[in-house]
């Protein structure tokens, strides 16, 4: 694990090798709220030997710690202000040529990416995101009930053994093993106040909604999805919807995925699959 400044905060990443003698571009993947850079790693595992990888933690998440940090202005938490911050990222690593694979948070993240650096970002997977519809008072719920669960983690909740067992079982079809527990568990503690509530109610606001499908509609690099057929949190019927918007969708109606068994966290509920799809996406594109 590395870090790199960005607008004063150290991200923490991870840059596998690059690919000898290949033309591949790298593959960036971007995590979701609440969440870190780990739970990719076993698609890494997957894809490590025939691309590149990049793996990082989004600000306030993760190793990718604020701290005490002076700021000469408050951070935006947008889902613009997140996909300037990979505009730098991958600057400062010198990465010309990258898919996206984004999850949740981090699939929208990964579309407005697409949208800032059409000529860097050739194509966008995104995995349990979608979205484009603002119901009121569904939202409202959603930010209310969120506020409530970010302002109350005290330290001591990892001491809980019977917590990683909850977190293993939650958003998902069948529980992950107890050490993905542990890790959502650590991940929802150490997740920054600031990062968690602001990430929570500045990308969810009508506006942010409403603008999404208008950046999928302009999209001209290749955008696929992959949905959780039992995923509560994004619901297929919505990833369908956000997918609708762009002309692929139009073209073949391959482009939105629905992925059998599966919750809210695909690529390590069904990685298999999840890598499957990738794979079968990536080489209908970029070999």
């Amino acid at each position: 694990m590395d870090k790199i400044d960005i607008l004063g905060v150290p991200h923490a990443y991870e840059l596998t090798p690059p690919i000898a003698n290949s033309q591949t571009p790298v593959l960036i993947f971007i995590h979701g709220w609440l969440l870190s850079r780990q739970y990719w790693q076993p698609l890494i595992a997957v894809f490590r030997d025939r691309y590149q990888c990049l793996l990082y933690d989004l600000r306030g998440f993760g190793e990718s710690q604020l701290g005490d940090i002076p700021c000469q202005k408050p951070l935006s938490y947008t889902l613009e202000a997140y996909a300037r911050d990979l505009e730098i990222l991958l600057e400062q690593l010198n990465i010309s040529r990258c898919w996206a694979i984004g999850h949740s948070l981090g699939g929208s993240i990964a579309l407005w990416g697409a949208d800032l650096l059409p000529e860097t970002i050739e194509g966008v997977i995104c995995l349990n995101a979608g979205g484009g519809i603002y119901l009121k008072e569904e939202f409202e719920r959603f930010r209310m009930i969120g506020q409530k669960i970010v302002k109350y983690r005290p330290r001591w909740l990892h001491r809980l053994s019977w917590l990683e067992l909850l977190f293993a079982r939650t958003m998902v079809v069948q529980p992950l093993a107890r050490h993905w527990g542990k890790q959502r568990l650590l991940d929802f503690i150490n997740a920054d106040m600031q990062a968690a509530l602001g990430s929570l109610l500045e990308t969810t606001t009508e506006s942010e909604v409403h603008t999404l499908p208008q950046i999928v509609a302009r999209l001209e690099q290749p955008v696929y999805f992959l949905a959780g057929a039992k995923d509560r949190i994004m619901e297929p019927k919505y990833v369908r919807h956000l997918a609708s918007f762009h002309s692929l969708f139009y073209a073949s109606g391959d482009n939105a995925i629905e992925i059998a068994n599966c919750g809210h966290l695909a690529m390590v509920e069904q990685t298999q699959e999840v890598s499957a799809q990738i794979t079968s996406i990536l080489e209908r594109h970029c070999l």
